[in-house]
């Protein structure tokens, strides 16, 4: 019985990092699936913007694509626990530089500032996971007619 007293608390540690290791495994797996598929869509997309800030309405499709899996929003819960807009970033990559005209050339999405909660601590994510795809849409600067 003393065996098995010292033996358990081993086991229970054990366990318990097993899962913890898991846990985090799998919830940094479904942020690369988000960012990528976030990143594939807003690469596939017609931009909008003359610079590198995408305008409000790429922007928004592009982070609802990573948060719940769809452009529109509708669908309410996040692929993720606790994954906000404030925690996807979007650069667009481009040609060109100050007096030249703007041409995208890639999608790049990251999550930044997002904490996994875990039994022994919390692991902030800062700029990771990330995804870049070279812009393959439509540009259509300030006009919404291609």
């Amino acid at each position: 019985m003393l065996e098995f007293a010292l033996g358990s608390g081993i086991l229970v540690m054990a366990f318990t990092a097993t899962f913890q290791y898991g846990y985090i495994f799998y919830q940094y797996n479904a942020l690369v699936n988000a960012v990528n598929n976030g990143a594939h869509f807003g690469a596939l997309q017609v931009y909008d913007s003359s610079s590198s800030a995408p305008s409000n309405t790429f922007n928004a499709a592009v982070k609802n694509m990573v948060i719940y899996g769809d452009p529109m929003g509708t669908n309410t819960i996040p692929v993720v626990k606790g994954l906000g807009t404030g925690n996807v970033t979007i650069t667009i990559g481009y040609l060109g530089s100050a007096g030249t005209t703007f041409t995208p050339t890639s999608v790049t999405v990251a999550i930044t500032g997002y904490a996994i909660n875990g039994v022994t601590g919390t692991y902030t994510l800062t700029g990771k996971p990330a995804a870049t795809y070279p812009f393959q849409g439509m540009y259509c600067p300030d006009s919404g007619v291609c």
